[in-house]
């Protein structure tokens, strides 16, 4: 039943009461409008289906980037980098309402990152975790938009991704170029032989090295998955070189491992290389030395083979000797 107030400022107020539910109440600035929505709102609850939209007209995206952050970012491996995503993402569309995001507003985001130039793949990553918010809101906190608006949009590619070899004498530049950082030496040299990933490499614990069997364990993978890394006689080598001062076999923090090795590609006049192409590099090399597919992707725990093949770029010189 819908009643209605004149206030003292000459604005009408609109109330529908709910059986068993919150009062609706709405001001316009004549009866007449306040008498209309009031008829279509009983008219809706008639029809069952009405959608209580308040909070998500109250409610604005950064106050959901908030929350998502403090329930959802928490227990996600890249919970820094999202983080650092949501920080600045709610700098750009924190002020707008969640009832009135549209499509079109994600879609000039988009737009703005690649013309910053961002890489196509950068992009795709900032737009899921933008649609995971969505999702979450929608499903858990129960927020009544009618669609993801991320979903709406057309992505961009991701691009061919990086083809990035070590060349030539390039590795003995970039070892030389860290004697003055030991263990990011070790670190590297790990990395060409295992094709572990740098977070991999830094969780590793002695107590997971089986140095008799030559493999060490990794329970905790990106992937989410364990997984028992093979090592080679040279990793067996670095790792019997390095110090066991403590229970993980690197005491290096992600960032000063990835600010040393840029300084030693800038001491080695080394362009365009990255820590990350070494698991490039460490995986070719694999298939390099006859292992089919298969026997990689266990050693480098890649789940699928178009997965696998964007870090496989193998040496034509190096396939024709085997061709014969």
């Amino acid at each position: 039943m819908a009643t209605f107030r004149k206030l003292a400022s000459g604005t009408w107020q609109a109330r529908v009461r709910r059986k068993g539910e919150s009062t609706l109440t709405t001001t316009f600035p004549t009866k007449a409008l306040a008498e209309q929505w009031a008829r279509s709102i009983e008219n809706q609850i008639d029809r069952g289906i009405y959608v209580d939209r308040t909070e998500a007209e109250s409610t604005t995206i950064g106050e959901l980037i908030d929350r998502y952050l403090i329930e959802v970012t928490p227990s996600k491996k890249g919970r820094r980098q999202e983080t650092d995503f949501f920080r600045g993402l709610k700098k750009r569309l924190g002020h707008k309402i969640v009832a009135s995001i549209q499509s079109k507003h994600v879609a000039t985001y988009r737009n703005e990152r690649l013309a910053q130039g961002k890489a196509g793949a950068t992009v795709l990553r900032e737009l899921s975790c933008l649609s995971h918010l969505f999702t979450v809101a929608i499903k858990d906190w129960g927020y009544p938009l009618s669609a993801n608006p991320v979903q709406l949009i057309r992505k961009p590619s991701a691009g061919r991704g990086r083809s990035r070899r070590v060349e030539g004498g390039e590795l003995d530049e970039l070892l030389t170029a860290l004697d003055e950082t030991q263990e990011v030496k070790f670190i590297v040299l790990l990395a060409i032989e295992t094709s572990m990933r740098r977070s991999e490499l830094l969780s590793m614990e002695w107590a997971n090295v089986d140095m008799v069997n030559r493999f060490v364990v990794l329970p905790d993978t990106k992937n989410g998955d364990s997984r028992a890394v093979p090592l080679s006689s040279k990793a067996l080598q670095i790792l019997e070189a390095i110090p066991r001062n403590h229970a993980h076999v690197f005491s290096s923090k992600p960032d000063s491992v990835s600010q040393a090795f840029h300084r030693a590609c800038i001491r080695a006049n080394l362009h365009n290389l990255r820590f990350h192409d070494l698991r490039h590099e460490a995986t070719s090399r694999l298939f390099e030395k006859g292992l089919n597919t298969m026997e990689v992707s266990s050693i480098t725990g890649h789940k699928t083979l178009s997965m696998l093949k964007r870090y496989t770029h193998l040496k034509a010189a190096d396939l024709a000797l085997r061709l014969g």
